[in-house]
């Protein structure tokens, strides 16, 4: 293989943290330490992932949750995704002139805020210690500052350039007019403020009062229609997770509006293979995990949305019937894009992070503000942006994900976790994610097959080079990231795939992720941190 591992395994047995930042899981280990478990540790990582990289995160944004709760042996489930206004609908939308498209950061694409209910949600149903305490050490990173980091600090660069300099309270989230540099120290007392506001009064403290009143005069000001009301009504949901047995392991996703099915979908078909004796980056397992993925996003495309406003036939998608169905449509020499037709439509930024605690519970937590700043639209005095998810609406009346009055949008968001039967009982496996938009069911899918198929360690499971296919058009570019022989590129060209070789700092279209994963044998945790992120993991001692 010409792409070795970049970073070490860490290992651990008393709990660990791996995020996109090493302050943010430095901040999640303190958790632990202070005696909470899996799902505080989440919070507060997320809550110091929003300081430390609000080019891609923040409470201006969404939250799903997965969480493994030891004691019941069973794997839990949250969607803190936030709806449409009330008075936002075609019809209104077609009165004021937009018919086919919506500007990505229109004031339009501002769905309900749902993070900050997440982490209270989370926390109530599944936590041992109170807000304050597990906010604090976020608020502290925000008052007293922070040294950027490399990658943090070029997607500062570009977003400031792309959504900040123009939008009004920018000062909130720029250092001295600009974006901070790498290493520079950056502060976010306004950010601060917004966390404070949520641990004295709770979910009020962000859906009521001063943040909701900065959040409502805002988007009143740029001419959108969402209400106080908006926010006071919002609410998260928990849900029972969907899944599919793959091997001799159960693979979870958060069921739609999330886009987890999509690489259910395709774990499905490729189930029908004997993938562990084709190569890691051989022409003839890329083809399949290619060709199956666009059959997901195919699917994707046309049932992910809202579960409220349409029934979607999972149990027959993620049926061992129509997996077989989907494999008999794969020719094993040529590709079928024009017969399959699937690609993503969109791509954005997001952090994930997955924690595991000393008494074997774990929490697999993604947060996002969609497309790096969201909309960069920021609340006075608040220090955060508002996300742009609902870009993801279709604006087909026809569509099951057309845009509606109080719904939730098709949401790239999604975190994984693995269990598999050890002595008859089901135990926790691996809690896993790959962020960045469109790439992520894609990322689940190649990171679940390199530890199960190809028994390659987290670390080396991450490194591995990756494949995406890119957005938007019919044929569905495939990036190739190097490390990929041109012998394997050549041979994937004669069977028809559109070919684009990444490398460099391009190279975070392919995801970043993070994985934790458990030893029965040994009672240890293994973890990896994506190569292609600022983070790492680290274990509680």
């Amino acid at each position: 293989m010409e792409f070795n591992s970049r970073r070490p395994i860490i290992y651990g047995n008393n709990g660990i943290v791996a995020s996109s930042q090493s302050l943010a899981s430095m901040v999640g280990v303190e958790i632990l330490n202070k005696g909470g478990n899996a799902a505080d540790a989440a919070v507060a990582t997320a809550a110091a992932l929003n300081v430390t990289e609000p080019t891609s995160t923040g409470i201006g944004g969404d939250v799903f949750a997965l969480y493994f709760d030891n004691n019941k042996k069973e794997v839990l489930g949250l969607n803190a995704s936030g709806r449409s206004p009330q008075k936002l609908s075609l019809e209104y939308l077609n009165s004021i002139g937009i018919v086919d498209n919506l500007h990505k950061f229109s004031v339009h694409t501002i769905t309900v805020p749902g993070a900050a209910a997440g982490w209270v949600d989370t926390i109530e149903k599944w936590g041992n210690l109170n807000l304050a305490d597990i906010l604090e050490p976020a608020i502290r990173l925000a008052e007293k500052g922070f040294p950027v980091s490399k990658l943090t600090a070029k997607s500062w660069a570009r977003g400031a350039k792309l959504q900040l300099i123009n939008s009004k309270n920018s000062n909130e989230m720029l250092l001295n007019g600009k974006a901070p540099k790498e290493g520079e120290l950056m502060k976010l007392p306004h950010l601060a403020e917004t966390f404070k506001e949520l641990i004295e009064y709770g979910k009020a403290g962000f859906y009521e009062g001063r943040v909701a009143n900065a959040i409502i005069d805002i988007i009143d000001e740029l001419g959108g229609v969402m209400e106080l009301s908006d926010l006071k009504n919002h609410n998260s949901e928990f849900v029972k997770p969907i899944s599919t047995k793959y091997r001799d392991h159960e693979i979870y996703e958060i069921p739609p509006n999330g886009q987890g099915m999509v690489a259910l979908i395709a774990l499905n078909i490729l189930e029908n293979y004997n993938i562990a004796k084709l190569e890691p980056l051989s022409s003839s397992y890329l083809h399949l995990l290619i060709e199956s993925l666009r059959i997901g996003f195919r699917d994707g495309r046309k049932f992910i949305s809202d579960m409220q406003f349409n029934e979607i036939p999972l149990d027959y998608l993620l049926g061992d019937e129509y997996a077989l169905l989907n494999k008999n449509q794969i020719d094993k020499n040529k590709a079928t894009i024009d017969k399959i037709n699937g690609s993503p439509i969109k791509t954005s930024d997001t952090v994930y992070l997955s924690v595991v605690d000393n008494d074997g519970n774990a929490c697999s937590f993604i947060n996002s503000n969609y497309m790096g700043f969201g909309t960069g639209i920021i609340p006075k005095g608040c220090g955060f942006t508002l996300q742009n998810r609902g870009h993801n609406f279709s604006l087909n009346e026809n569509h099951f994900n057309k845009l509606e009055p109080g719904k939730r949008p098709y949401h790239t968001i999604i975190p994984s976790m693995i269990t598999k039967e050890v002595d008859g009982i089901k135990t926790f496996y691996a809690s896993y994610g790959v962020m960045g938009g469109f790439m992520q069911p894609q990322g689940h899918v190649q990171v679940a097959v390199n530890m199960i198929d190809f028994n390659m360690d987290v670390q080396t499971a991450l490194d591995q080079p990756r494949i995406c296919i890119e957005d938007g058009t019919k044929n569905g570019r495939i990036a190739i990231e190097k490390g990929i022989s041109e012998n394997v590129i050549d041979d994937l060209k004669k069977k028809g795939h559109i070919i684009k070789v990444i490398e460099g700092d391009n190279r975070n279209i392919f995801g970043r992720g993070q994985v934790i994963k458990y030893n029965p044998k040994l009672k240890t945790y293994s973890a990896g941190s994506d190569p292609r992120a600022d983070g790492l993991a680290i274990p509680r001692i």
